[in-house]
């Protein structure tokens, strides 16, 4: 899907390209990788930068074109990974400016709904880089509220059961947090890196910088925060579970103790040799009566051992 806006008191959609316009590319097809790389003659390197699902935030300068790669949070389909991050790919040169993801995305048409609202424009292609920084910031924050609450609901989940699922899923909320961290520090390198091209430091709006880094931290914080918690409470569970296994197989073994006095005696009594009870009429009720009490006094022995 390609979409063209333009600035007016906010980001407005246009039907063609002009001059300094953003072109929003999700995506992309056949067509409009063509459109990407012969009309606009994009570098296919950056392009094959941007599919892989695995690149990390960077800057880079090719031919005067300009690549800067950020990674943002998506909702995920998979329900053992609800949320990951991918690149989003930031292109420009002169008066062309391109953004080109491989999935849709919330954060993108939230961003330019935002700046409708606001009534904010977008100064130069840096502003832009600047400002899709910080927005992503805000929906890692979003997300983490979610991430939250399914921590929450699996807490609620293992007090009721020992179960492994509920474990597991706590292990998969993990893996979204070290999907976030490690795209949050990556997008923190970049920001430094931006702030320090000499050519441009002079251009920055130093309030904006300041929100970005402020956001960045605190979703570094918190993902980090979130993350030591689910580390904590994943290993408490994990010895709850452990411990109750322990209690349930201590259980069955004083159990199977007791049930063996019997099957003991009954052994014992049972062989074909003469054990002074063969010609006595009582004599299986004597051995039942033994059998009663020995067990008797197993389970009391246990109980005062506190094994039941």
């Amino acid at each position: 899907m390609r979409v063209f806006y333009k600035n007016n008191d906010g980001l407005i959609q246009v039907e063609a390209w002009t001059p300094n316009c953003w072109i929003n590319v999700e995506c992309p097809t056949e067509s409009e990788k063509k459109y990407l790389l012969e009309e606009l003659q994009i570098p296919e390197a950056f392009y094959n930068d941007i599919e892989d699902i695995d690149e990390r935030p960077r800057i880079e300068i090719e031919n005067g074109w300009t690549l800067i790669i950020l990674r943002i949070p998506v909702k995920s389909n998979d329900i053992k990974l609800p949320f990951q991050t991918i690149p989003v790919g930031i292109v420009f040169k002169g008066e062309i400016c391109v953004t080109v993801s491989f999935q849709q995305t919330e954060m993108l048409t939230d961003f330019v709904a935002y700046t409708k609202r606001k009534r904010i424009n977008i100064k130069d292609n840096f502003d832009l880089v600047l400002k899709l920084l910080l927005s992503s910031s805000v929906w890692y924050l979003k997300y983490l509220k979610q991430v939250n609450q399914k921590i929450k609901l699996a807490e609620n989940n293992l007090e009721k059961s020992i179960k492994n699922e509920e474990l597991q899923a706590l292990l998969q909320i993990e893996k979204c947090l070290v999907f976030f961290m490690t795209s949050l520090k990556g997008n923190d390198i970049l920001l430094h890196r931006i702030r320090n091209i000499k050519s441009q430091k002079e251009h920055f709006d130093p309030e904006l910088l300041e929100d970005v880094e402020i956001e960045l931290r605190q979703a570094q914080e918190t993902t980090n925060i979130y993350s030591d918690i689910l580390t904590g409470t994943m290993d408490a569970y994990a010895s709850v579970i452990s411990n109750n296994m322990n209690t349930i197989m201590k259980q069955m073994t004083s159990i199977s103790i007791i049930l063996m006095i019997p099957t003991l005696i009954a052994s014992l009594y049972g062989m074909n040799v003469p054990n002074n009870l063969e010609d006595n009429h009582y004599g299986i009720w004597i051995v039942i009566s033994i059998s009663f009490l020995l067990s008797l006094f197993g389970v009391f022995l246990f109980k005062r051992k506190r094994w039941f």
